[in-house]
């Protein structure tokens, strides 16, 4: 979506040009861009379905690699995929399954019987050589299930454990949650429900921000750099839209003695909980470590600023 990147004004030829190649610009950068898309909630809930399904229509090349079961809580905990016992999500595979296998119809589905952490691991190190030939530009973890804000919930989050994951590796990364969401299989999103409604608003708000991140070309983030992201509920019919929503610099852990970047007339950035809290539809934006999945300071915060920009904006 091109509507967080206005064009300039076009008076002259020369403005003209400038912002036909700004688009240009814009457009190859999507382009020409690999995403790993993983989850803690596995392969076939309808959210990561839904997230692929934008991505692609967004022009991104897109491998998907989760669980084959529901894997939340799991934190960064890792194992070596086994054999399936039992059926995958939803009846998606069949008992006896290999440890990783893909959809049939769509080898780019795959999953891989382990944690999230293992499934990120086999997306970047075996699906993006074989899809990609190479290593992937990107990782997007969710949108989760549910919110993952403060740090008790962001160190048991398998879907932040992903992400970090991918940053520990040399993939910048981004972690998705949002509220409102069910655990429901992809075969929902063929309903006009409410889990179809909110599953399409959030995969649309990640490929916003994915645009937004992405927009000016690499280095995304630093190295060793994760984002996470939290969406608060899109039911009530004030959030039902993605132009509803706006996007604001948090911290995972408010603090009154650490001095911040310097944003909204202030150094010290609200805490994510207070602002996806908050009364109107904010999404929080936590700039983390990914080795210990806390904040940053303030010279690594305004790396992202600077890269979202206007993307961004401020409490009212």
């Amino acid at each position: 979506m091109l509507s967080k990147y206005p064009i300039p004004a076009i008076s002259t030829p020369m403005n003209l040009l400038a912002s036909g190649a700004a688009l240009l610009i814009y457009i190859g950068i999507v382009r020409s861009t690999n995403i790993v898309l993983t989850n803690d909630d596995g392969w076939a809930v309808a959210m990561i379905r839904a997230q692929n399904s934008a991505l692609l229509e967004a022009g991104y090349d897109v491998v998907l690699s989760a669980p084959a079961e529901n894997e939340s809580g799991t934190g960064s905990s890792t194992a070596t995929p086994t054999t399936l016992t039992e059926p995958c999500e939803f009846d998606t595979c069949t008992t006896g399954s290999p440890p990783e296998g893909f959809n049939a119809s769509d080898p780019r589905l795959n999953y891989v019987n382990a944690f999230p952490v293992d499934s990120v691991r086999f997306g970047i190190q075996t699906l993006s050589p074989t899809f990609f030939g190479g290593a992937p530009d990107f990782v997007v973890s969710g949108p989760n299930v549910g919110n993952n804000l403060g740090t008790a919930t962001v160190d048991i989050s398998g879907t932040v454990g992903a992400a970090c994951e991918a940053a520990k590796e040399g993939i910048p990364s981004t972690a998705f949650s949002a509220a409102g969401l069910s655990q429901v299989s992809f075969t929902d999103l063929s309903n006009d429900n409410a889990d179809t409604l909110a599953a399409l608003v959030f995969s649309q708000l990640t490929v916003e921000f994915v645009n937004a991140l992405l927009a000016a070309g690499p280095p995304f983030l630093p190295p060793g750099i994760s984002v996470n992201v939290n969406y608060p509920s899109s039911t009530s019919s004030s959030c039902a839209s993605p132009s509803d929503f706006s996007f604001i610099l948090t911290r995972i852990a408010p603090s009154n003695s650490a001095t911040d970047v310097e944003t909204c007339g202030t150094d010290h950035l609200p805490g994510e909980t207070a602002v996806v809290a908050t009364t109107g539809c904010f999404a929080s934006v936590s700039v983390m470590n990914a080795t210990t999945k806390t904040d940053v300071d303030a010279t690594t915060q305004a790396f992202v600023l600077n890269r979202l920009g206007d993307f961004l904006s401020c409490l009212s």
